[in-house]
């Protein structure tokens, strides 16, 4: 039976690549790409071999690709760094796409499409789950420095090998050799031995190639967030042919990205994690053609009378002639006063798989009543000793799906404290322990050592500094109910009122949990996004009748 990572492509679809690329000839072994290549070429196998080899670990063979078969995995729709070595055997005859040739023959053709981009996904998923290497990240892992990392790096699906300096004795050894000490803790190794001290999100993104490059020039569309409502917009909005970018903060998925198994997905019926139902999007929007770049972190926007321009924090200005913003809304903190010491070594606003090693056999907490706090009190409860599901209302079904409700009543290991909330946190380095108290001021310490907090959401709307209509709490407001003198005075809003997903501006549209009046829900998020891009047609209609009349 073939290995559904690395099919053989029929002659027809041969034939129809080769239109795309160039053929080129091998006469003795010849290095194809290199480990840590930005933008490295695809290949097909037409006579003799590829071996790919991993340098990290002396050269080994990964895979030898054969006739017919191709290299490549997902990071090649995107800025993402080679993984490995690629040797042309002697007497090799290649067929080369560039990245671009490769999206453009992938748009036009769905059989080649599907079967690349299934290997492709399925690659990328054996090297993260079965392999050791890619960038190097020293650090302790009782630092929110370094959590915060490994957070950026598992969220975003960047191949990497962490060392605790706290019980890798390697890890020590490798900082002798490099004469360096815990002081400049953490640290990233790249793929070329280039050491980063203490590197911030954007130095991580950019050794790596999450974070893209691109043109100056006005987008047709812009969307700001990478959740599923972002996402979804930018897959339609790709697909349609408007010429679009996505930016995100930290990574694809938002809160749902944070949702160890959604059950109550249409299409899903054994459930699907929010980590790879955003990845899959986003590989799939960068299939039409969409350019995806984190982090970027929106700082401020401006209206100017034809087309917007948002300044991010790392400086990058982005001109579009339509927006979307898609930011969602972020978790509180806990109103405690030194909970931001303990926030990475202890303290969560996620359950991920990095977090589950760490509370094996241990007693873990769960503040939240929602979909999230549920579905992460169940996947720690695989792990954990205990989970504590902590509520200061009286109801566990009163926010959280029923499916959920019954499946935690059942577990042996997941008990609700209803009426409760914590008022201390414990420990010297990390924390230990906590206080709970209930409402009639009864108080109880638990050794919990790891807390996952899912209160009190708030909306992204910092950026945008009273340009468009809020509520009282900061949610956008959209649609024809807005009142009129709120609306931006304008041609098109004095023939018209705002589309449902419009803002107080033509041409801005929020989708998603940062609009007023959205569901919490991944499906209602996704739906929003797709059917914004109907609206946005109409906007982009509007705006290019009213240049062709002024001219």
């Amino acid at each position: 039976m073939t290995d559904p990572r690395f099919p053989e492509l029929t002659q027809r679809q041969i034939t129809i690549l080769k239109e795309h690329g160039t053929i080129e000839s091998f006469d003795t072994d010849t290095r194809v790409f290199t480990l840590g290549d930005l933008q490295y070429d695809f290949f097909v196998v037409l006579e003799g071999a590829i071996a790919i080899e991993d340098p990290t670990n002396e050269n080994a063979l990964i895979v030898e690709h054969q006739k017919n078969e191709f290299s490549g995995d997902s990071g090649m729709l995107s800025n993402r760094s080679a993984q490995f070595h690629a040797i042309a055997k002697g007497g090799t005859t290649l067929l080369r796409l560039t990245p671009l040739e490769l999206r453009r023959a992938i748009a036009k053709h769905s059989d080649i499409s599907d079967l690349l981009l299934n290997a492709f996904l399925l690659r990328q998923q054996t090297v993260l789950s079965e392999f050791t290497g890619g960038l190097k990240l020293v650090g302790s892992g009782n630092s929110k420095e370094t959590y915060a990392i490994r957070d950026f790096m598992d969220k975003n699906h960047i191949w990497y090998n962490f060392m605790d300096v706290d019980s890798s004795v390697e890890a020590k050894d490798l900082l002798l050799s490099f004469n360096l000490d815990e002081a400049d803790l953490p640290i990233l190794i790249t793929s070329d031995t280039k050491i980063c001290k203490n590197p911030s999100l954007d130095s991580v993104a950019r050794n790596s190639g999450v974070l893209m490059e691109f043109e100056d020039k006005v987008f047709d569309l812009l969307v700001i967030g990478a959740g599923p409502a972002g996402l979804a917009a930018s897959v339609y909005a790709a697909s349609e042919g408007l010429d679009v970018v996505t930016i995100d903060s930290n990574a694809p998925g938002g809160q749902a990205g944070k949702s160890s198994k959604i059950e109550n997905y249409l299409g899903f019926p054994t459930g699907i994690s929010g980590s790879e139902l955003a990845n899959r999007a986003y590989v799939q929007a960068q299939k039409f053609g969409c350019n995806i770049s984190i982090p970027h972190r929106a700082k401020s926007i401006e209206h100017t009378g034809d087309h917007f321009v948002l300044c991010a924090t790392n400086g990058k200005e982005i001109k579009t002639k339509a927006l979307i913003a898609a930011t969602g809304a972020r978790y509180s903190r806990l109103p405690l006063e030194d909970i931001e010491r303990y926030e990475g070594s202890g303290v969560y606003y996620s359950a991920t798989g990095m977090n589950a090693s760490s509370c094996k056999d241990e007693i873990v907490g769960v503040v939240g009543g929602g979909n999230s706090a549920g579905q992460a009190a169940l996947f720690l409860a695989d792990h954990a000793q205990e989970v504590h599901v902590i509520l200061r209302g009286g109801d566990l079904g009163s926010k959280m799906s029923n499916y959920l409700v019954q499946r935690i009543e059942a577990a042996p290991n997941v008990f609700v404290h209803l009426f409760t909330q914590v008022t201390q946190l414990n420990g010297t380095h990390h924390l230990e322990s906590l206080i709970l108290e209930t409402k009639d001021g009864e108080q109880t310490e638990k050794a919990i050592t790891n807390l996952f907090t899912f209160i009190g959401a708030r909306p992204g709307t910092d950026w945008l500094k009273g340009l468009v209509t809020t509520d009282e709490k900061g949610f956008i407001c959209t649609g024809p109910g807005i009142e009129e003198k709120a609306l931006f005075k304008c041609d098109i809003f004095r023939k018209r009122k705002p589309q449902s997903l419009e803002t107080s501006i033509p041409g801005f549209f929020a989708v998603g949990d940062v609009r007023k009046g959205s569901v919490k829900r991944v499906a209602s998020a996704v739906g929003e996004g797709s059917m914004a891009i109907s609206q946005v047609h109409q906007f982009l209609g509007e705006l290019n009748a009213r240049k062709t009349m002024e001219v």
